[in-house]
């Protein structure tokens, strides 16, 4: 069996000021969560500052409401000389009922730098899929 690709994953709390006038959580806020889960895991297999170089193909698919809880989950699916990629797919979960739904999926690139802000090189996949 191949080893697991690395991951990350956080837990989020919708309140009413993450949320728009609708009572759903604003687009700015989950991309915000998403990017931290993408630069945990790039910067864990890095072991390097790590920054956003581009968020892409990122999909709204349902509404996530005041009072769920979110799961977020990067995966680091690809490495370049000191660039990442992650997707990062996101969960809502409603606490009383358990129902739970996929409602946004993006991927970003992440890259390596170093002690200068230049750009540096990253192991590649395998090096990190252990830990």
């Amino acid at each position: 069996m191949p080893p697991a690709l690395p991951e990350a994953r956080l837990l989020e709390m919708v309140f009413p000021d993450h949320t728009n006038h609708l009572g759903t959580l604003f687009g700015g806020q989950v991309l915000a969560w998403m990017d931290k889960a993408a630069f945990i895991v790039a910067s864990r297999h890095a072991r390097r500052v790590v920054v956003t170089a581009r968020s892409e193909e990122v999909n709204f698919r349902v509404p996530v409401r005041t009072g769920q809880l979110v799961e977020l989950v990067a995966r680091l699916t690809g490495v370049g000389r000191s660039s990442m990629q992650v997707e990062v797919e996101v969960t809502a979960e409603d606490p009383l009922t358990g129902d739970r739904r996929i409602c946004t999926t993006g991927r970003f690139v992440m890259i390596a730098l170093d002690a200068n802000g230049v750009p540096t090189a990253v192991p590649p996949l395998e090096a990190s899929a252990t830990v």
